[in-house]
């Protein structure tokens, strides 16, 4: 058809074409200012708390969550909302009130590094090769999950799109650090939320609105019946049974996402204040809260207009390619690549610094060498860019996965338990030491694996709700226990790192400031 190229429009083609390459121009004007490792890794420390905001939520909802989000819906229908309205305020508010001021003003670039100061360099090194292996993991699945979209859609050879998101998001990445990635992040959130608002409206008015929704998947009957409860009994076959999702993700695995994940804390490291971290993290909340609408909501319109479809992650794709117009069409695919491309840059630049700073930087520290800031920033830089080759060359390995959605959550549930439980008990309670905290993350590191590999011993086929929570609990009572058996740590190795300490002293208030510089 004239006018039309591979199934989109010229118009479209143009879209998308302008958006990439304002994106690099915009990412790469970021890299006039980076002098130091600390403007690489925090943004020299002059984030305000909207940037912040925007930055968090484009980082935890990358294109997997357009594709796989909305095809979860598709398959389990408004459980899956849980994930954004159980799993993302709560845990934030919680995170913004007790964690950020802690990460903020002990002035430090990772987690890791925080709970090295907390605990010590083995905790640290542990913590960051676990981390910094799955963000890297993370980048090439969110490589693979672009290529397998414009293959589908556009017939886009796969090597081709994953080499060219690379190249654009790790240009800007590697020049502009930090800064670039948040800057870019706000323009893609707005893309964002334009085009998944655009195909929401045009495929709710397709499928004859909410009642016509409703009408379609209940005539479909049998396991359709339960697509619009919102908690699935305890005994669902389906991945979100309600204890699952109010023990191992309301209380554990979201909170030790927002709490510990280096991408998305790393945002409000780089905060120009503490009251900007704090408000970066609950701005980001009030954002999220319209997640399942903008991604899970069209996944079960697309269930009432395209019923069954052997692979549910092909719901999207389809709403796209088959609702929306010319122009819009294109708008759409800017959205999802803001989506992929924001949260490629934030995991990029997470994975360098903890690969930089807790990996890199420690090997230097017991060679008894000092590097220069000239070396950090430009070790930082290479880092970066190795992060970014390694994942493209690792991407089409992601095809060897059945359910992406599940793997990561699976991946995720074998360590953020015990990771969580460390860092709760260090900034709540005093008495937690070195070798509580060793054993704690070794052990239930170590338990998350057997849980999940126990066959018959969950309701669930995939039950890494069940293991985040079981792992969590167990590595507390093993922190605990190995705690109260070693001694205690010093008094002035964790000033202004535990929560009961700042409260009651007024010369650890006096502490704080001199940390931050104040």
């Amino acid at each position: 058809m004239p006018g039309e190229i591979a199934g989109l429009a010229i118009i479209d083609y143009v879209i998308i074409m302008t958006y990439m390459v304002g994106v690099l121009i915009i990412g790469t004007y970021y890299g006039k200012y980076v002098k130091s490792a600390g403007d690489l890794f925090i943004a020299g420390k002059s984030l305000p708390f909207w940037a912040i905001g925007m930055s968090i939520v484009v980082t935890d909802i990358g294109a997997i969550d357009f594709v796989s989000g909305a095809g979860a819906a598709y398959k389990y229908g408004l459980a899956q909302a849980n994930f954004d309205w159980i799993g993302s305020m709560p845990a934030m508010v919680f995170a913004a009130f007790i964690f950020v001021p802690y990460y903020w003003r002990a002035g430090v670039f990772t987690i890791p590094e925080f709970l090295g100061k907390r605990y010590n360099t083995a905790v640290q090194m542990i913590a960051a090769t676990i981390w910094g292996i799955f963000l890297v993991t993370m980048l090439g699945v969110m490589l693979w999950t672009t290529a397998v979209m414009m293959n589908t859609v556009l017939g886009w050879n796969h090597q081709t799109t994953i080499w060219l998101t690379a190249g654009i998001v790790g240009i800007y990445t590697v020049s502009g650090g930090l800064a670039a990635v948040v800057m870019t992040d706000v323009i893609q959130l707005v893309v964002m939320y334009v085009g998944a608002s655009a195909l929401l409206a045009l495929s709710f008015w397709t499928a004859g609105g909410w009642h016509g929704i409703q009408e379609r998947v209940l005539a479909l009957g049998g396991e359709f019946q339960n697509h619009f409860t919102l908690y699935l009994p305890h005994d669902t076959p389906t991945p979100y049974p309600w204890t699952g999702i109010v023990f191992g993700l309301g209380i554990v695995l979201a909170t030790a996402y927002f709490c510990g994940n280096q991408a998305v804390v790393q945002r409000v490291l780089g905060a120009r204040s503490e009251w900007d971290a704090k408000g970066g993290m609950l701005f980001g909340g009030l954002l999220k809260l319209f997640i399942p609408v903008l991604v899970m909501i069209p996944g079960i319109a697309a269930l009432a207009l395209y019923p069954g479809l052997k692979e549910a992650d092909t719901a999207l794709p389809l709403l796209i390619k088959n609702v929306l117009p010319p122009g819009l069409t294109g708008l759409m695919f800017a959205a999802f690549f803001a989506a992929l491309m924001s949260s490629v840059d934030s995991y990029l630049n997470s994975a360098s610094t903890l690969w930089t700073q807790d990996i890199y930087g420690r090997i230097l520290a017991w060679m008894n060498r000092e590097p220069s800031m000239k070396h950090t920033l430009v070790t930082g830089r290479i880092v970066t860019a190795a992060m970014i080759l390694i994942a493209g060359l690792f991407a089409p390995i992601i095809d060897r996965f059945e359910t992406i959605y599940v793997a990561i959550q699976t991946m995720l549930s074998m360590f953020q338990g015990p990771t969580f439980a460390i860092l709760l008990l260090g900034i709540l309670w005093k008495r937690a030491t070195r070798w509580g905290a060793l054993a704690g993350l070794i052990l239930g590191v170590g338990s998350a694996l057997t849980l999940n590999n126990a066959k018959g011993l969950f309701p669930s086929d995939s039950p890494f709700l069940f293991v985040a929570w079981w792992s969590f609990v167990f590595s507390l009572i093993v922190t605990v226990v190995v705690s109260l058996l070693t001694p205690a740590e010093l008094p002035e190795k964790i000033r202004g790192l535990v929560y009961s300490q700042v409260l009651r002293d007024d010369e650890l208030q006096q502490v704080l400031k001199e940390r931050v510089g104040g």
